[in-house]
């Protein structure tokens, strides 16, 4: 898991956000870490992060069985198309029955999949590779947007 953090803060413009005990974040948030494209180092208003690592179960979101000591799952929005390949289900039309608590396997995200999601539960030697070059994909992804709002707030001559 720091392993993931510390190559995901290395991304220019990288924003990692870990909230703490005791912070102003919820508490069930606490200990886990949410990726962000912000170059100003601010936590975007209204922008969802494009990658988490959650540690514990979530509200409304506990089939990976996380409480258990040293499990935890990496979050990954991607494209349709990714989506597909690493699955072989489209985002939008999930079927297939799957293990959410099985280790080191790229699956649909248990409750985001449909927003083409993915999630490795504890990756390893088979899927850590994949998972670093989805976060790159995702952070180059929302720094492509994030210059998207920033040219249509522009206006000729406010340079």
């Amino acid at each position: 898991m720091e392993q993931i953090i510390a190559t995901v803060r290395a991304f220019t413009g990288a924003l990692v956000v870990v909230p703490e005990p005791g912070s102003s974040f919820p508490e069930f948030a606490w200990g886990d870490a949410f990726f962000y494209y912000a170059p100003d180092g601010q936590m975007p208003q209204n922008i969802q992060p494009y990658g988490t690592i959650v540690t514990k179960n979530q509200p409304g979101d506990a089939v990976s069985d996380l409480d258990p000591p040293d499990r935890w799952r990496v979050n990954i929005h991607v494209d349709r198309a990714t989506f597909r390949e690493l699955t072989e289900e489209d985002p939008r039309a999930l079927t297939r029955a799957r293990d959410y608590t099985a280790a080191d396997t790229v699956m649909p995200h248990p409750v985001y999949g449909a927003l083409s999601w993915i999630s490795v539960v504890n990756p390893g030697d088979r899927t850590t590779d994949t998972a670093m070059q989805l976060l790159r994909g995702a952070h180059d992804a929302a720094r492509g947007r994030f210059a998207r709002r920033h040219e249509r707030g522009r206006s000729p001559g406010n340079d």
